[in-house]
């Protein structure tokens, strides 16, 4: 049973932090953030892993860490099929493009869990598409729940994170990203639609 008035509650404090979605910092590429937060012997999980990409991403830049992958496709090579399956703790976990195809309740049970897959102090870096963007959302059929960032922020706080950054990111050839940035800024803001097209946060387990 979802706890409502604890998720509104958490909802209102990243809209104090981001009263709208243009106060959010905008940059190219979600690996950007995920390489900052690599160092040499950590533990990551890589939920919704997919054909394992982010893995040959990340140990071009860190051989040496220990990298393992969990996906419910069973016809790719992952190291689990399920979060229940998982007896050991990471210091880095990862759920990109993840939780949008779960229903609501199945998406904050699986943070929970995520929670408690972590160390102490232990980061997740998850990304959802951005709905002031609204194509991002409705170009997936398999998409169920659309996330405002100040929602997918308090549910966030609401299950025991807590929420360090928040990016939006636009990866696009460089004349695209200048036009976005400066001749069509302003009209996106009085339209108040976004070119971003993910919401890209990261989080840390709470001690």
């Amino acid at each position: 049973m979802l706890d409502w008035s604890q998720i509104i509650y958490h909802r209102d404090q990243i809209h104090e932090r981001y009263p709208k979605i243009w106060d959010i910092p905008l940059i190219k590429r979600r690996f950007s953030l995920v390489n900052k937060n690599l160092r040499s012997g950590m533990r990551i999980l890589d939920v919704g892993a997919g054909e394992r990409g982010m893995e040959v991403k990340i140990m071009k830049k860190h051989a040496r860490v220990i990298y393992k992958s969990m996906d419910i496709d069973r016809n790719l090579p992952h190291d689990y099929y399920s979060l229940d399956e998982i007896d050991e703790q990471f210091d880095l976990i990862l759920l990109l493009d993840v939780i949008e195809h779960l229903e609501l309740e199945e998406g904050v049970n699986m943070l929970r869990q995520v929670n408690e897959l972590l160390v102490e102090e232990g980061k997740l870096i998850i990304n959802t598409p951005n709905i002031f963007n609204p194509s991002r959302f409705w170009l997936d059929a398999t998409h169920k729940v659309a996330y405002s960032y100040e929602e997918l922020g308090g549910i966030l706080l609401s299950q025991g994170f807590e929420v360090l950054e928040i990016y939006r990111t636009f990866n696009a050839s460089v004349p695209k990203y200048f036009l976005r940035l400066t001749l069509f800024y302003p009209l996106h803001r009085i339209l108040n639609v976004d070119f971003a097209k993910s919401i890209l946060i990261k989080a840390r387990k709470r001690g």
